[in-house]
């Protein structure tokens, strides 16, 4: 057994060593009744060959992305990841580093992490951006702490049209600290304006938006900025990287905090995890973030080089002094996001959100003609929108899975009044093709 390390005469020399005859002997104290007296039910050995073709046979049982086309979004994206970012993930000095504690010898960890809070706050239009939260929903949880540490207030509204998973980790976090939460409804696809200004008042710390929202839409952000700042409160808006190559950055319409889920930015889908969520703020704000913000400077000998500028986490300095316990490292997700960003520049990265864009409106016009199958809204959208079914949306995707592809995100799970809609995404990998056999196979189920 080429895989044990354990002879009969090593064990026998450990169990003489601890003082009994037989391993059987270590179990004394267990009662009889709960003692297994036969074998494990297990199937003889295998040797690597067989193994390994017996494991590829169980993995090609399931659907993947390899062999099914996805229109299934909902914050999770099936894009494209150029081969570089992961052979340079895999590199052993990248790939088995953790928290850079002593910067003498963790410089290319360190300049790693100042590449991506660079490239995050070029995105998002902010000054500062930390490194990194576990996904989208604890950072904007984060941020919603922010707000009420920042204005001393405590009361966050957060639209409805944010990521319902989002939604829920914001009301786990503020139940802690004794935060009230009001939500917003909407209204055709897009956050309700009259029920914003009734609910924002002096007690607000923030309001909480997510752009495009989670239908999909752009929402009409400089009236949510207006209508927020006009009572005090914070302005939070949880982003999708990929459309700040073609939308406005929030920094640009007012934001004070941004947030969002880096997934997108080179990360595989992987069942949901792990992925990065991604925050930044304005300069005032910055003694508030959580977790670690890399910074440059210069040495003794004047050499360019880099250190953990603020660490307002509780493993750096007094628990109680921490803005956050939040303390996981992301790095390497934040990497691949470095990396993926690096590949792409800023025209690449507008390519990648205008064929997302162009490829959705295609699919739009096309689904408009089906009768059954029609959009549920009118409002602009960037890469998602909605569409009514005449069916369950739990039989159209069975039906779709038939034909190798992955439907859409059943939105009536978290929206009663949407009771029979699916949530539809298109990537810049989707093509044509694709997207006219989603629409043949929906039009094939009338």
């Amino acid at each position: 057994m080429n895989y044990l390390p354990n002879t009969p005469e090593d064990r026998q020399e450990m169990l003489k060593a601890i003082g009994v005859s037989s391993v059987e002997e270590l179990f004394r104290d267990l009662p009889e009744e709960v003692r297994l007296r036969r074998p494990l039910n297990l199937p003889n050995g295998l040797s690597e060959l067989e193994l390994a073709r017996l494991m590829q046979g169980l993995a090609e049982k399931n659907g993947d992305l390899n062999h099914f086309t996805s229109f299934l979004g909902a914050g999770v994206y099936d894009r494209f990841i150029p081969s570089v970012v992961d052979h340079i993930l895999s590199r052993a000095e990248f790939y088995t580093a953790y928290t850079p504690y002593q910067p003498e010898i963790s410089q290319g960890v360190l300049q790693s992490i100042y590449e991506y809070q660079t490239m995050i706050c070029e995105l998002t239009g902010m000054d500062v951006s930390n490194a990194s939260m576990y996904d989208g929903a604890s950072a904007l949880a984060e941020a919603g702490l922010m707000c009420a540490t920042s204005t001393g207030r405590k009361k966050l509204v957060v639209s409805r049209l944010v990521h319902p998973e989002y939604r829920r980790v914001v009301a786990t976090y503020a139940r802690g600290v004794d935060l009230e939460i009001v939500e917003v409804g909407m209204r055709a696809g897009l956050t309700d304006l009259e029920d914003l200004k009734n609910k924002v008042d002096e007690r607000t710390a923030g309001v909480l938006i997510q752009n495009p929202n989670f239908l999909g839409h752009l929402e009409t952000v400089e009236e949510i900025e207006k209508i927020t700042h006009g009572r005090g409160a914070l302005f939070v808006v949880a982003a999708d990287p990929i459309s700040l190559g073609l939308l406005a950055a929030p920094g640009d319409y007012g934001a004070d905090i941004v947030a969002g889920d880096g997934q997108s930015l080179g990360n595989p889908i992987s069942f949901g995890g792990p992925h990065l969520g991604f925050l930044a703020v304005r300069e005032r704000l910055v003694r508030r973030m959580p977790g670690r913000i890399v910074g440059a400077t210069v040495d003794n000998r004047g050499q360019r080089g880099f250190v953990l500028t603020l660490t307002a986490r509780e493993q750096h300095i007094r628990r109680e002094r921490a803005t956050s316990n939040i303390c996981s490292n992301q790095a390497l997700n934040a990497l691949a996001a470095t990396v993926y960003l690096s590949l792409l520049g800023k025209a690449g990265l507008k390519d990648v959100a205008s064929q997302s864009l162009q490829k959705a409106h295609y699919a739009y016009a096309a689904l408009e003609r089906v009768e059954g199958f029609q959009p549920a809204f009118r409002a602009p959208f960037f890469q998602e929108f909605a569409i009514r079914t005449p069916v369950e949306p739990a039989r159209v995707n069975e039906e779709l899975l038939k034909h190798r592809i992955i439907g859409g995100y059943d939105l009536g799970r978290d929206y009663p009044e949407l009771k029979n809609h699916l949530l539809l995404a298109f990537t810049e990998k989707r093509t044509k093709e694709e997207i006219d056999h989603l629409v043949a196979r929906l039009e094939g189920m009338l």
